[in-house]
């Protein structure tokens, strides 16, 4: 397959203060998802270059955080409004970072437009604390400060970089920090142009700095004493050894981590359109490749057989293939190790007795060279399964019948994790109880958007801790300092 492109990549290079750095301490080769084939070197970033990159960050914190508040409002504004004018350009590189398809890179980049909208109007509205007083003879006056960390430690993942980006940058701009941005080495392009809007936005040198690299430049950053809080996307895994460096200095951190979310469809609810968003949000938001997808889909007894063929239909009708054309829904997943992985655990959810609906086999002929996968189906699924319990990352759906609600909330509540639920009921009271009692940290009623700016999101369990978005996004920014004024 050809993906033609009439776009210039941007360099990738680190972005340490004023400086762009095209060496490091080593490169990656950056490998077309949808081609297989190389298209550029990425400068890896080593302990040296994260330690400029912070120092630079902690010089620019005393300029950034004396910064009038409408200044910065004013210029996250700006930055918002340069990445909506970009809008063509980030839906380009989107595609060439991690293979988006086009259809879905549009809504991903106006979803972050609005997060950083959101957070910039926010900068000259920042909570102040709260007064205190104590009455009577030797009472004194109080208040608490809300007060900037300093420098920010971000590590991105490669799945959906704008948006990781939009989630984590501006809330702690907003409050006051700079940053350091570790981009993974699979997805560079991104953060480049992000980089340069940051810069034509009017914020100062060294408040934004990007390290493309590993695993080295990761745990160099979590390390470094200047960096007062640690922000990540990724994997439990990851996730482990960050928290564990972090607790040598009791550094905070929040962790955004992966999700075995579940769907509950219940007979009551509009099937149709439970149908087609339940699958929608399966396959065709970044070919599965997401945290919060509702990738367990659980189907109330009386009508699990129609609804299963329904949504097996569905799936099956869904392009897969050239992420450049608009009528495309899925493109390719990240690499051949993802390939394998989704491959490994389709096999042995049908060896665990999964009946495979649709899809189940990499796609070969003109796709044969880049890293698709097809929408995938399994039904009949072993809720005590691998299938059921872990998070794969991919285009697959795992499908499990129920026969009341208790059952259902059982099932929802089954795995470590514990990031978003989804509940299709036309039940308005059953709605509220099935919500009440599903251990995560978002749920989503017939169809409602989630992970939206305006709202906090973040999970427990191996979901991870601390929130993105909303008021509470902004306070992760934020330490408080009691203060207390005596008679003397």
């Amino acid at each position: 397959m050809t993906v033609s492109t009439d776009f210039a990549l941007p360099p990738v290079t680190l972005r340490i203060g004023s400086e762009a750095r095209s060496t490091g301490s080593g490169t990656h080769t950056h490998i077309n998802p949808a081609t297989g084939e190389a298209q550029a070197q990425v400068p890896l970033a080593g302990a040296a270059d994260v330690d400029d990159a912070v120092n630079a960050a902690h010089a620019a914190f005393a300029l950034w955080r004396a910064t009038p508040a409408g200044t910065r409002a004013k210029a996250l504004l700006k930055l918002a409004q340069l990445v909506e004018d970009h809008t063509e350009d980030f839906v380009n590189l989107a595609i060439a970072d991690n293979g988006i398809a086009r259809s879905n890179a549009y809504p991903t980049v106006n979803a972050a437009v609005e997060w950083i909208r959101y957070y910039g109007g926010w900068a000259d509205k920042l909570p102040l604390g709260r007064i205190t007083s104590v009455a009577g003879a030797g009472g004194s006056f109080g208040h608490t400060l809300r007060q900037p960390y300093g420098v920010i430690g971000a590590i991105i993942t490669w799945n959906a970089p704008l948006m990781s980006l939009a989630m984590k940058v501006p809330a702690a701009l907003a409050a006051g920090n700079t940053v350091v941005v570790k981009p993974s080495e699979l997805t560079p392009f991104t953060a480049m142009l992000f980089a340069d809007l940051v810069t034509e936005a009017g914020i100062p040198e060294g408040v934004f700095n990007v390290v493309p690299g590993g695993a080295e430049a990761g745990a160099a950053l979590v390390e470094h004493k200047l960096v007062k809080k640690v922000t990540f996307t990724g994997g439990p895994d990851t996730a482990r050894k960050i928290t564990a460096a972090c607790a040598q200095t009791f550094k905070p951190v929040v962790l955004e981590l992966g999700g075995k979310s579940a769907n509950l469809v219940f007979a009551d609810a509009d099937l149709e359109a439970a149908a087609m968003h339940s699958t929608f949000m399966a396959f065709g938001i970044m070919s599965g490749q997401a945290c919060a997808l509702p990738t367990r889909l659980l189907v109330q007894d009386s009508i699990y057989d129609s609804f299963v063929a329904t949504i097996g239909a569905i799936a099956a009708s869904f392009k897969t293939g050239n992420p450049q054309e608009l009528d495309t829904i899925c493109g390719p997943v990240i690499n051949q190790a993802a390939i394998d992985r989704i491959h490994s655990m389709v096999t042995q959810a049908q060896e665990d007795g999964a009946r495979l609906v649709t899809g189940g086999q990499r796609l070969a002929e003109d796709l044969a060279d880049g890293f698709f996968y097809p929408p995938t189906v399994l039904a009949d699924v072993d809720p005590a399964s691998e299938l059921a319990q872990k998070e794969v990352f991919g285009p697959v759906l795992a499908i499990t019948r129920f026969s009341d609600e208790a059952e259902a909330i059982a099932l929802a509540n089954s795995t470590d994790y514990g990031l978003s639920g989804y509940v299709w009921t036309g039940d308005a009271r059953r709605a509220v109880r099935v919500t009440e009692a599903l251990e995560t940290g978002e749920v989503t009623i017939n169809g409602a958007p989630s992970a939206v700016a305006e709202r906090p999101f973040g999970g427990i369990g191996h979901s991870g801790t601390g929130n993105e978005g909303g008021l509470e996004g902004l306070e992760e920014f934020f330490w408080t300092k009691s203060v207390a004024y005596g008679n003397g």
